[in-house]
C-alpha cells in the first residue's frame, strides 16, 4: 500500500479531470433545433388552367384574401388600374389567337389588368407581362382594352380566384364576379 501512496493524488486529479471532460462535453453536445415553419403567404402563388376553343389558357397570380376589408371601392379603388390579384401582375397566357369580348388578341403572354368601376369594367391585356403590380404599368404596352360587366356572386369568395371556362375567364372576389368572354 506504500507504494500506492503516492499515485493517490495523481489518481484523484485524473478522475476529476476526466469527469469534468465528460461534463463539459454533455453540456456543449446540442442537437439542431428543427427549423421554424414559414408562415403561409398572405398572398398565395395560384394557377388556372383551362381550354377555350382550341387555344389552351394560363392564368397566374396571387390570391390575396378579403380578412373583413371592403374589397371594391376600399382597397381596390374604383377608376384606377388594378393588377387583379396581388404582388407581381397577374398574367394570361393564350397559346392562340383568340377574340375577347369579340376583339382579337395575338397570341401570347399579358399582364392582365382591371380598372373597376361601380358598372362596367375596362379590362386590360398589356405586353409587359413581367412587372410588380401596377407601378410601372405603362397605357402604351396595352395589347388590348375591353369593357365587361361584373355581377353578383351566390356566394362570397374570401379568397381572389380565377377560372377558366368554355365561354372565358372569370374573376372571383369579396361579393363580385367577373367574366370576360373569350372565343
Amino acid at each position: 500500500m506504500k507504494n500506492f501512496r503516492p499515485l493517490l493524488p495523481l489518481t484523484l486529479l485524473l478522475v476529476s479531470l476526466l469527469s469534468a471532460s465528460l461534463s463539459w462535453a454533455q453540456t456543449t453536445t446540442t442537437t439542431p433545433a428543427a427549423p421554424a415553419a414559414k408562415p403561409a403567404p398572405a398572398s398565395p402563388a395560384a394557377t388556372a388552367t383551362g381550354k377555350i376553343g382550341g387555344a389552351n389558357v394560363t392564368i397566374k397570380y396571387s390570391s390575396p384574401s378579403v380578412k373583413g376589408r371592403q374589397i371594391y371601392g376600399g382597397l381596390v379603388p374604383y377608376g384606377q388600374v388594378w393588377r387583379a390579384g396581388a404582388n407581381e401582375a397577374t398574367t394570361v397566357e393564350f397559346s392562340k389567337d383568340v377574340m375577347v369580348q369579340g376583339k382579337k388578341l395575338p397570341a401570347g403572354t399579358y399582364a392582365f389588368f382591371v380598372i373597376p368601376t361601380e358598372k362596367d369594367w375596362t379590362v386590360i391585356f398589356n405586353k409587359t407581362a413581367k412587372q410588380w403590380g401596377a407601378f410601372k404599368y405603362d397605357e402604351k404596352q396595352d395589347a388590348l382594352r375591353v369593357t365587361a360587366t361584373p355581377r353578383k356572386t351566390t356566394a362570397p369568395a374570401e379568397s381572389l380566384a380565377y377560372d377558366v371556362t368554355k365561354d372565358g375567364i372569370v374573376l372571383r372576389w369579396e361579393n363580385l364576379e367577373l367574366p370576360v368572354a373569350i372565343k
